[in-house]
């Protein structure tokens, strides 16, 4: 059995990290959007950032950070289908949590990874606007630390 101070130490710890790789995001949008940049439409031309790079990058790794204590600390609850329409409502809420931390995860680090990438270069870049990926990303990792919390609680209670 898990000791309640621990589990409250392993909230937080996960909260941390990934209330700072959403800062870090928010953080390299606003870095990126300090660069010289010209916009016609949906096509900008851009420097890249390196500050915006190095924030982006940071907030990427404390978000596989978080994801990764949240599911290793958690305690394996997956199980076959049969076993999920037989579970109890606390395990289903832990797998729907899980569920939705990996369709966050997916989505955050894919914004974080194209903001950052976009931040990259060595020049100037012309293409398709960027905008916000990096911002979103951030603002998903807020999103992600609520339902990583969420499955830590529901399966820790539920294995006991």
């Amino acid at each position: 059995m898990v000791n309640k101070g621990v589990g409250a130490f392993v909230c937080l710890v996960i909260i941390a990290l990934d209330i700072t790789a959403g800062i870090l995001g928010i953080r390299a949008e606003a870095a990126q959007n300090e660069e010289k940049h010209l916009r016609l439409w949906l096509f900008e031309c851009k420097e890249p950032s390196q500050e915006a790079y190095r924030l982006g990058f940071a907030a990427i790794v404390l978000l596989i950070v978080a994801h990764v204590l949240a599911n290793l600390l958690s305690g394996c609850t997956a199980c076959s289908q049969d076993e999920i329409h037989k579970a109890s409502l606390g395990r289903q809420l832990s797998l729907l949590s899980l569920f939705f931390t990996w369709i966050i995860l997916a989505v955050a680090l894919g914004l974080l990874v194209i903001g950052t990438k976009a931040n990259n270069k060595s020049n100037a870049s012309c293409g398709l606007s960027h905008h916000h990926f990096l911002s979103i990303g951030g603002i998903l990792c807020f999103v992600h630390s609520l339902f990583s919390i969420a499955y830590y609680v529901t399966a820790s209670a539920s294995m006991h």
